[in-house]
């Protein structure tokens, strides 16, 4: 990704660079090791101070940032833009360690001979949804934010896709999931990247542990006549690869089923140091 380089990690904060910004955020996974480039963090534009799961603090406060709007694009077979907004929780509108899911989602989409069905489900920013969609694939777009959603469409438009065929839903995804299984809808493929905790619309509550199974085996009855793909990503930090194949593998195949595909999402350092970012299950392997 051209506009966007993790420039260096450790002490349990990560510095990267988007665009014309440099942040200095939290990373948990980088706490066991040392800065390798203490004076590069001097350059930063920003640091967040704040626990991720609250309401956080940006010093410098955005407004005072000499560029106070920023956009990144990557490739697929066209280049798609995230226009990119620092937020109280520290986030900024994408998680740069799925690349390699979005071009995997893309090469799926373009793999299967038929027109594809794909449902986004905790879709955020719409990173894997314009991928499908850029791929030909018709979205269904689904996340409780309302804010995040019209995030998602801004993008879409911003990347020349805005009439592309994609729904844009702002739902709880378990209630959404049991309403389409009711309806008799099906997929041909399933992209979910849930949280470790959160609330829909109306307040409804989300646990990763308690929920995951569920909406895998919701996920399973919506793409039973014509499964594609299947991909899951996972950033709770106490849930590792083998936990996840074994969530995936019941959920979407029963109980012993098949065993997915499953690897550490990471970013990557110039010099090749490699920070530690989420889990990913992903079907066919």
């Amino acid at each position: 990704m051209p506009d966007y380089e993790l420039l260096d990690f450790g002490a349990g904060r990560k510095l990267e660079r988007f665009g014309t910004w440099v942040l200095d955020r939290p990373c948990p996974a980088a706490e066991e090791q040392a800065p390798a480039q203490p004076e590069t963090w001097r350059d930063a534009t920003a640091s967040y101070e704040g626990n991720r799961a609250t309401a956080g603090k940006w010093s410098p406060a955005p407004d005072r940032w000499e560029d106070a709007n920023c956009s990144i694009q990557f490739g697929f077979e066209l280049n798609t833009t995230f226009e990119l907004t620092p937020l109280p929780s520290g986030q900024i509108g994408i998680f740069p360690e799925q690349l390699e899911n979005w071009r995997w989602i893309a090469g799926q989409v373009r793999r299967v001979e038929r027109p594809l069905k794909v449902l986004n489900l905790f879709a955020y920013t719409g990173g894997s949804t314009l991928a499908a969609a850029c791929a030909g694939a018709e979205v269904t777009h689904v996340d409780a934010a309302k804010s995040m959603v019209a995030r998602a469409r801004s993008n879409a438009a911003a990347s020349a896709m805005a009439d592309h065929p994609i729904r844009w839903i702002v739902e709880d995804v378990l209630k959404f999931c049991h309403r389409e299984v009711k309806r008799g809808n099906q997929y041909d493929a399933v992209i979910l990247d849930p949280p470790s905790y959160g609330h829909g619309p109306k307040g409804e509550a989300w646990s990763i542990r308690h929920d995951l199974l569920p909406l895998l085996e919701l996920c399973r009855k919506l793409t039973s006549k014509q499964r594609a793909f299947v991909l899951c990503t996972c950033h709770t930090p106490d849930i590792g690869p083998a936990e996840l194949s074994a969530y995936f593998a019941d959920g979407i195949f029963g109980h012993c089923g098949q065993p997915p595909q499953v690897g550490m999402l990471t970013l990557e350092t110039a010099a090749g140091r490699k920070l530690a970012s989420g889990t990913f299950a992903r079907w066919p392997k």
